[in-house]
């Protein structure tokens, strides 16, 4: 509902929003091996996680036919297995990465986070400071890239945080980079 009245007050005319029935009308038995670059990061701690999200977005796909697809750039690794998908499937589809909205602490505006207590709240943009950290060292030049994400890992335990990972990947394969690789990404869940 809430998604909706945003998107009236945007302009919108037309919303597709089946309800699970519509889109699981049964036992859906055939689904799609995501790429291997789903397998590590969130894939190590959500197994079968992007085998569900590439099946409901080829099915979505299939049935809106659109011909640009918008998906935002704080979950980096789903947008990389879209764009996988996109590619591997030859879908004609334009695939849009956006940068995310953020409120003035950093914060992601993001529908999750409305379910944090007011402290909860005030801490939750330590991630995005510690991501922030790494890409501005990183940029100044340093290369010691383990290092850098246990700092940032060491920093959110000791604040009570559960970390999931905190990594450097190269951008265009989500590869651990190389000497040379300097297109980077930081990752981060916790």
């Amino acid at each position: 509902k809430d998604d909706c009245g945003k998107l009236a007050a945007a302009g919108c005319h037309v919303v597709f929003a089946p309800d699970e029935k519509e889109l699981y009308p049964g036992p859906q038995e055939i689904v799609l091996e995501p790429p291997k670059a789903a397998a590590q990061l969130c894939g190590d701690f959500r197994p079968g996680h992007f085998q569900g999200v590439v099946t409901v977005v080829a099915k979505l796909f299939n049935i809106v036919a659109p011909h640009t697809a918008v998906f935002g750039r704080k979950d980096y690794q789903q947008l990389f297995v879209i764009r996988e998908l996109v590619r591997q499937m030859n879908y004609p589809i334009a695939i849009v990465g956006v940068q995310t909205k953020r409120d003035p602490d950093g914060l992601a505006m993001s529908s999750r986070n409305g379910y944090l207590g007011r402290e909860e709240r005030a801490e939750a943009a330590r991630l995005n400071r510690n991501l922030n950290r790494i890409k501005d060292l990183v940029a100044s030049g340093r290369r010691d890239f383990d290092a850098l994400c246990e700092g940032a890992t060491a920093d959110l335990t000791a604040a009570g945080w559960r970390v999931d990972y905190v990594a450097l990947r190269n951008r265009s394969r989500l590869a651990v980079p190389g000497p040379g690789d300097r297109d980077l990404v930081v990752l981060g869940a916790a």
